[in-house]
């Protein structure tokens, strides 16, 4: 799950770099995925080197020409780190800010004081829900990671049961709500009523988020029991420090991307003219890159400079942010490199010429293909576009609400289970320190509650409107 743009080249990729047969390349997926999984979970090998090597196993299973593997590899590991490696790192910034002041501190002694034991899970959903609603998945899970870990280990919560209802809230404004990249293509390409699109996805938003999220995250609890990793751990500030920031002032700084990107949302809405003036700024200003940007320029003031620190320290925090994330953004990055590899083989083609021929109702058409095209490709995104492309003509007779509804039911589908082949789910796993195991019995299992509840209120819905 990276950018928009990154999204879109890979969704255009135009000649296939194999001329494999369905058949071949479906056993090359297999393959390629069995590859990645054995060498991670049975050999041990690091997730980095595994989806490396699983990428050049997947081309060579397909037919390709080893050369046109690395280069779709590789062309892959570049635009995901482009898209997603800067904001990880100001994130990380970010967060080594927060901890090394005081301002995380401040935040959850506050959270952990307003909300009871009880509570604590629905709080959690709440928070990443409003947080998730104008930004991109990653810069979600970078802006409430520290608060994450430090609640579940202040609180003595195992990290399931305040990490799920967090990542649920995230997942689902991703792939439901406009103004996220996914919705806004598919409203597009079905001709939907983005207002309507809003109104019904909230609908469908908020009880899937509650069963997907609080409800979950018990029995996830149950099966990965697990605490907060002590390596990605906000670590207390120093004793040294005289004074902390408040936490209207820490609140402030984290909420800033939030508002800056909800701007940007808000003006493409209502003014959708980009040669406006107003709206070349807000998409500047809106960016996730810029936004998270002048929250770390902002946070260095209201955060570090309020706690007394110098120049030399900022510095200093600043350096020791980025050293633990190395290894993340590897993974990650290899992560898409196997994602653009699986695209570029014809896979996300493979699907839509097997779908066809599927004499269904549209509504849940439209969830199938886009759920064969997540798990084929891994992207969200790509699955979203694709499968609104292949419904579109289904689109023309309906009504606003209806088309509404298939708009819902491609982004449902573009959120089955997160696997292997997803840089989301390496992000998740390297950020909550689990195996891949832990990983699919928590995030990928929530992911699938989340497409299939959300797809049950959608068929619901529409015998109803």
């Amino acid at each position: 799950m990276t950018s928009l743009s990154v999204e879109m080249l890979a969704a255009d990729a135009v000649e296939p770099i194999t001329s494999a047969g369905n058949a071949q390349l479906g056993i090359a997926v297999l393959a390629g995925i069995a590859v990645i999984v054995l060498l991670i979970t049975k050999f041990k090998m690091h997730a980095f080197l595994a989806l490396t090597i699983g990428s050049l196993a997947l081309g060579s299973f397909a037919g390709a020409a080893p050369a046109k593997t690395i280069a779709s590899f590789t062309a892959g590991l570049g635009s995901t780190v482009a898209g997603v490696g800067v904001l990880i790192a100001l994130g990380a910034i970010l967060g080594k800010l927060l901890a090394d002041s005081g301002g995380a501190d401040q935040i959850v002694d506050t959270i952990l004081a307003k909300a009871s034991q009880r509570s604590m899970p629905w709080a959690m959903v709440l928070i990443a829900s409003i947080i998730g609603l104008p930004l991109f998945f990653e810069v979600g899970i970078v802006l409430l990671i520290p608060v994450v870990l430090l609640v579940a280990k202040r609180g003595n919560f195992s990290l399931m049961r305040i990490g799920i209802p967090a990542l649920a809230g995230l997942s689902v404004m991703h792939g439901l709500i406009p103004p996220h990249p996914g919705p806004l293509v598919a409203i597009d390409a079905l001709g939907a009523n983005l207002g309507v699109t809003l109104a019904l996805g909230v609908l469908v938003a908020i009880p899937t988020v509650i069963i997907a999220g609080p409800v979950f995250s018990r029995y996830a609890a149950r099966w990965v029991d697990i605490k907060a990793p002590e390596k990605m751990i906000p670590q207390r500030p120093s004793e040294d420090l005289d004074r902390r920031p408040s936490f209207g002032a820490t609140l402030a700084t984290i909420l800033l991307p939030v508002v800056l990107m909800l701007i940007k949302a808000l003006v493409d809405i209502v003014v959708d003219d980009p040669e406006q003036g107003l709206q070349k700024v807000t998409d500047v200003i809106g960016s996730p890159l810029i936004a998270l940007l002048a929250a770390v320029i902002v946070g260095m003031f209201t955060l570090g400079r309020a706690a007394g620190f110098s120049k030399g320290r900022l510095s200093t925090t600043v350096e020791k942010s980025l050293a633990p994330i190395a290894g993340v953004l590897l993974i990650v990055g290899a992560g898409g490199g196997f994602k653009q590899t699986l695209i570029d083989a014809g896979v996300g083609q493979m699907i839509l010429d097997f779908s066809k021929d599927w004499s269904i109702p549209a509504l849940l058409l439209g969830w199938l293909i886009a759920v064969a095209i997540r798990l084929a490709t891994g992207s969200a995104t790509v699955a979203t576009i694709s499968a609104a492309g292949l419904v579109a003509p289904l689109a023309a007779d309906m009504s606003t609400s209806h088309a509404a509804l298939l708009v819902l039911a491609v982004g449902a589908g573009s959120l089955f289970f997160s696997h292997v082949n997803d840089a989301g789910f390496w992000l998740v796993k390297e950020y909550f320190g689990m195996n891949v195991g832990q990983t699919v019995k928590t995030w990928s299992v929530m992911e699938t509650i989340i497409s299939v509840v959300s797809l049950a209120f959608i068929l619901l819905l529409s015998l109803v409107i």
